[in-house]
C-alpha cells in the first residue's frame, strides 16, 4: 500500500503531544517540614543545582510552598544554567506552555536541545516533535526521526509510537512494515493506546505480519478500552466481522489478557 493511503488508516498524531513529567525527569520530593524546606532553600541559594531544581518543582506544583510559576521558572533557570538536565527539560516546558514566562517555542526548543544532548528521553521526544512540526525550529524530518529514535531507544513509549508511524508511512525513513510493527509493539506493551490501535491495523491488514483478525480484534479492544476513538467506533467492529463466533470468543479472551498485561496503569510514567 502506498504511504499516502496508509496515512488515512493509521492513527496519526498532529502537533506536539504534551508530555507529562516522566519517571526520569520528576523528582519525588517527600512531604517536608518547615526546617527541611528552609534547608533546601539554603542549599539552592548556595548554588546546589539539584536543590534549585527541587525547589522549582515545589513552586511549580505548590508542594510545601505557595504555587508560583514565576518562582518555579527562576529556580529551574538557575539549575538549568548549571547544566541540570531535568531542569532544562522543565524550563523548556515552561516556555512551551507559557507558564511563568511568555510563551516562546524557540526558547523551549533551545532548552530541550540542551537536555536532549544529555540523554533526557522526554526532551528528546519533545525536540523530535518540534522538528516534525517546525515549531520553534525549522521543520526537518530527518532531525525529527533522529530524536524520536533516541527517545524510543530509551523506552519512551510515545517516541516508539512516532517511530513506528514513520516506518509504516515512509516519513523520513524507508517504509518498512516489519520495523513499524516492532516499534508499535514496544509502545503498545507499555500501554500506549494509539500504538495498540495501529498494531491492530497491522494485524488486520497483514502488514509486516501474517494477517490475523483475532490479534487485530484483541489490540483494537485494548485500545478502545483506553479511549482510542477509532478503535471504539470502527476498527474493532470491522475486525469482528471476519471472525466466527468461536474465533470471536477466543479473540475476546486474548483481549482480556492483553488488557491485564498492557493497559496503562495510573502509576505508570506517562509520555
Amino acid at each position: 500500500m502506498r504511504p499516502f493511503l496508509l496515512l488515512a488508516v493509521l492513527t496519526i498524531t498532529i502537533g506536539i503531544c504534551p508530555v507529562a513529567a516522566t519517571a526520569q525527569d520528576t523528582p519525588k520530593p517527600q512531604t517536608q517540614s518547615v526546617n527541611d524546606q528552609r534547608t533546601l532553600t539554603e542549599q539552592a541559594e548556595k548554588g546546589n543545582a539539584r536543590a534549585q531544581y527541587n525547589l522549582g518543582v515545589m513552586y511549580h506544583t505548590g508542594q510545601g510552598v505557595p504555587q508560583d510559576n514565576s518562582e518555579a521558572v527562576k529556580w529551574f533557570r538557575k539549575a538549568a544554567d548549571q547544566g541540570e538536565a531535568h531542569a532544562q527539560f522543565r524550563l523548556g516546558r515552561m516556555y512551551e506552555q507559557g507558564q511563568g514566562v511568555a510563551k516562546d517555542d524557540a526558547e523551549a526548543a533551545k532548552w530541550w536541545h540542551k537536555a536532549a544532548e544529555q540523554g533526557d528521553a522526554g526532551a528528546q521526544y519533545m525536540l523530535g516533535a518540534m522538528y516534525e512540526n517546525g515549531q520553534g525550529v525549522p521543520q526537518d524530518t530527518a532531525e525529527a526521526t533522529k530524536w524520536y529514535r533516541k527517545a524510543a531507544d530509551q523506552g519512551f513509549a510515545a517516541a516508539q509510537f512516532k517511530l513506528g508511524t514513520r516506518y509504516a508511512t515512509g516519513q523520513g525513513v524507508r517504509q518498512d512494515y516489519a520495523e513499524a510493527l516492532k516499534w508499535y509493539r514496544k509502545a503498545a506493551e507499555q500501554g500506549n493506546a494509539d500504538a495498540q490501535h495501529d498494531l491492530g491495523v497491522m494485524y488486520d491488514n497483514g502488514w509486516g505480519v501474517p494477517q490475523n483478525y483475532e490479534e487485530a480484534y484483541a489490540w483494537f479492544s485494548v485500545a478502545a478500552a483506553q479511549g482510542n476513538e477509532r478503535a471504539l467506533l470502527e476498527s474493532r467492529d470491522n475486525a469482528a466481522q471476519h471472525l466466527t463466533p468461536t474465533d470471536l470468543s477466543k479473540a475476546q479472551q486474548i483481549a482480556k489478557k492483553y488488557f491485564a498485561d498492557y493497559a496503562k496503569r495510573p502509576s505508570d510514567p506517562t509520555p
